[in-house]
């Protein structure tokens, strides 16, 4: 029975420095994480006596747990703008739905086909649908394989909503007139000039005027203006936006015309009153001027570049520098991540001690957020690894040493009969 004591402390500290071994061989592998191991002592056997507490004997040593740290690893910019490394929780989702594993490796890339796959083939997966009206990516139902073949042609994405952050002189003279452009965009990808034109009519108090080109619109004279919407504006004491169309400040929905080239008639809302019901037009006693402009349009192009930002869309690049979110990774989380199996390939596979995973996207459900062109770097700290190292090896001796003692008794009581 004592040597099978020690035979148990052999095995568990040979099993430590089998996975100290596997630390260190991994310390450079793109987002490992080290095991750590952990001992439990085996039942103790009752020698009886009368002691008023129990006389027990320990039968031993076993292996209670080896487990995968997930502590932050470093990161290292690569400048490969496929490549992208998690900074907090969570794990990239990849291979279809029967296959599917995760992983922390980032080193992404797309294939032949413009798919973006793991550095082993696996298809990475996320979300590339988009709302027809915002031209937003639908980051609900189940992820997909995420496509986007660069250098390909890409549809045009109509204007639905545009803004102009303007403010409107308070010491304009009744009749005094302002105007401020944005460039939309329509079904077919063709611009066009939108005009808003303000005109004062009383202190705080504006009529507004929308227009577009005359020769845009069908049925419409060249260098004429086709007026498609008209109304007015009015600022409180503060000079902030207070009424619009004589009810209280709220976007407008503005309905497009027929566009001479036979684009789609898509209506677009006109921001006025952002999330936190700040407008974006202002009255104060400063010159009439046009901050800034925004509208979610865009014509046809080609997708020559992409990136990956903080909440994981896949920016691509095309024209002449324009940017549209084009696809989105999504990221999973579990409730024990340490309950996960190593598949190897630097992937996890799920397990009933891990639980379901919890897909969205990064920054959202306690999931960290994304670095593009970086790459998470190994966990395995050298200085502690070695350190258990020379404790395993010294556990080890001593056991060896213990099952020597044992043999060297063995023998003392064998020659008591001589």
């Amino acid at each position: 029975m004592s040597f099978s004591t020690s035979l148990s402390g052999l095995n568990a500290n040979a099993q430590k420095l089998s996975v100290i071994g596997n630390n260190l061989a991994n310390i450079n592998t793109i987002a490992f994480k080290a095991s750590t191991v952990d001992f439990s002592d085996l039942v103790s056997q009752s020698v009886g006596g009368s002691s008023s507490n129990p006389m027990q004997i320990g039968l031993g040593v076993t292996t209670g747990s080896i487990a995968p740290n997930f502590s932050q690893g470093g990161m290292a910019n690569t400048g490969v703008p496929t490549n992208v490394a998690i900074q907090g929780a969570g794990f990239f989702v990849v291979g279809a739905t029967v296959e599917r594993s995760y992983t922390r490796a980032g080193d992404f890339s797309f294939d032949a086909n413009g798919m973006l796959v793991t550095a082993d083939g696996k298809p990475v997966q996320g979300f590339t649908a988009t709302d027809p009206l915002t031209g937003q990516i639908i980051t609900t139902g189940q992820p997909g394989s995420i496509i986007v073949p660069p250098g390909v042609l890409r549809a045009p994405t109509t204007t639905t909503q545009f803004s102009t952050s303007s403010n409107l002189d308070v010491n304009a003279a009744v009749g005094d007139t302002f105007t401020a452009s944005v460039q939309i965009y329509d079904s077919l990808g063709a611009p066009h000039v939108a005009t808003m034109t303000y005109t004062n009519t009383g202190p705080g108090a504006w009529d507004y005027s929308l227009t577009v080109p005359g020769q845009d619109v069908s049925g419409g004279t060249v260098g004429t203006p086709n007026v498609i919407a008209t109304g007015s504006v009015g600022f409180d004491s503060l000079g902030q936006l207070a009424t619009v169309n004589g009810a209280a400040a709220a976007d407008v929905v503005i309905t497009a015309p027929a566009w001479a080239n036979g684009a789609a008639a898509t209506d677009f809302t006109w921001d006025l009153v952002n999330a936190n019901n700040v407008g974006s037009l202002t009255g104060y006693q400063a010159p009439s001027q046009t901050s800034s402009v925004t509208q979610n349009g865009a014509a046809a192009g080609t997708i020559d570049g992409i990136s990956i930002n903080a909440a994981g869309q896949i920016v691509a690049t095309f024209g002449a520098g324009k940017t549209v979110a084009v696809g989105q990774l999504c990221l999973a989380n579990f409730n024990n991540p340490q309950g996960l199996v190593k598949l190897g390939g630097n992937a996890f596979g799920e397990s009933a001690a891990a639980g379901s995973a919890n897909i969205g996207v990064a920054g959202t459900g306690g999931r960290g957020t994304l670095i593009g062109s970086n790459l998470e770097q190994s966990n395995v700290d050298i200085a502690q690894e070695f350190t258990q190292m020379i404790l395993a090896q010294r556990g080890y001796q001593a056991n060896s040493k213990s099952i020597t003692t044992l043999d060297e008794v063995l023998v003392d009581t064998l020659n008591l009969k001589r």
